[in-house]
């Protein structure tokens, strides 16, 4: 009984690799990365807002950037 269930959930794990697909098309990845996708119009200036914010407020990371709290991120 044992080896049969390890055989089956070997079959499940085999199995589920190999169905995997894709959400996003390569045809529909131009569009994708068009800039009207992007969450600013203008990412230097927002980074740079966001270090006068982190420098100002001493709450580095707070916007979710990653870095240590040095100031030398």
């Amino acid at each position: 009984m044992l080896r049969v269930f390890c055989i089956f959930v070997l079959i499940l794990a085999g199995s589920g690799c190999s169905s995997f697909k894709p959400w996003v098309k390569p045809y529909e990845r131009g569009q994708l990365a068009d800039p009207i996708m992007a969450f600013d119009r203008d990412p230097v200036s927002t980074k740079y807002l966001m270090h006068v914010y982190d420098a100002r407020e001493g709450a580095r990371g707070a916007e979710g950037g990653a870095g240590g709290g040095c100031g030398c991120g």
